[in-house]
């Protein structure tokens, strides 16, 4: 598949977090439409302070690099792909993914930022083929890997394209990030805690190895692990303006595929907190928090 190249004019000499959108892959949803392309944006606005401190500590342990190659495999709109290579002088960035529409999205933001002549996107299926480029220096693997039928596999042919001494960054969370409180003034309480406790039976189903632990993994793929990290997300209450809809968009995903396994009274719940005209909705309440884990391990090819 040839690659679909981006150029640019000019360079950004600063940025942003909330510039740059999120890699988290399609979690079991259509992936590229506009709706789930928006929650990546909102994820990232919404919680800027966990993708800037997680890209920042990438870009420490990386070092000073000379004009290196950033890979992000599963790279959704590009969060991560994107602000590594706005961290490093001169780097240029490969970004693959299955979503067509994911790419033109992560496009539009390389444009936004001055980084269109720095970007290659390739729309590929990793698990059925893997692209003719390298070798890279930097590679962001963010809720992409779990969505792999061989993600060790995966691991090895990305490490055979990975310069001496390079480094992968491996992002994951056990479950989305959560909003409400145990008694929201609708429905029984514990309405959140029945719709994760839903969600793990759903993953655990599909995706067996989402939340595993990436350390061995790596190690079977021939990576030396140098660091394990856990990113600790707790808004209460959530300032941004963005909140509400972050948590209706993470809701309303959830809820689409999930409501057949919910009784009539959760269900009712569930329409009450997408309803933006009900004052009880999630874009219209004063008592969210946003809080979760989302852990990034380190790892050299040595």
């Amino acid at each position: 598949m040839t690659p679909d190249h981006a150029h640019s004019e000019r360079r950004p000499s600063d940025h942003r977090p909330s510039d740059h959108r999120p890699s988290d892959h399609r979690h079991g949803y259509q992936a590229g439409d506009d709706g789930f392309l928006d929650l990546l944006d909102l994820d990232a606005d919404v919680l800027e302070d966990y993708w800037r401190a997680s890209l920042d500590w990438v870009r420490l342990v990386a070092g000073d690099l000379d004009r290196p190659r950033v890979f992000d495999l599963g790279a959704g709109s590009g969060t991560g792909g994107l602000g590594l290579t706005l961290r490093f002088r001169d780097a240029t960035l490969v970004a693959v993914d299955t979503s067509g529409p994911s790419l033109r999205r992560l496009r539009e933001h390389a444009d936004a930022l001055g980084l269109r002549d720095r970007v290659t996107t390739i729309e590929l299926d990793l698990d059925t083929n893997w692209p003719a480029v390298g070798p890279f220096d930097v590679t962001w693997a963010s809720m992409s890997l779990h969505h792999l039928s061989d993600p060790t596999q995966v691991l090895r042919r990305v490490r055979d394209a990975t310069r001496t001494a390079g480094i992968i960054a491996v992002a994951e969370f056990v479950e989305p990030v959560r909003f409400l409180r145990e008694d929201i003034g609708v429905g029984r309480p514990g309405f959140e805690d029945r719709v994760m406790a839903r969600l793990r039976r759903d993953h655990h189903e599909r995706l067996p190895t989402l939340g595993s632990a990436w350390t061995p993994r790596l190690a079977d793929a021939g990576w030396r692990v140098i660091d394990e990290r856990d990113f600790l997300i707790d808004l209460n209450p959530p300032e941004h303006l963005d909140a509400g809809r972050y948590a209706e968009a993470w809701m309303g995903r959830l809820g689409q595929r999930l409501e057949d396994g919910l009784d009539t009274d959760d269900r009712h719940v569930l329409q009450v907190l997408l309803d933006p005209h009900d004052p009880r909705s999630l874009r219209r309440r004063t008592d969210l928090r946003i809080h979760g884990v989302r852990t990034v391990t380190l790892a050299r090819n040595d």
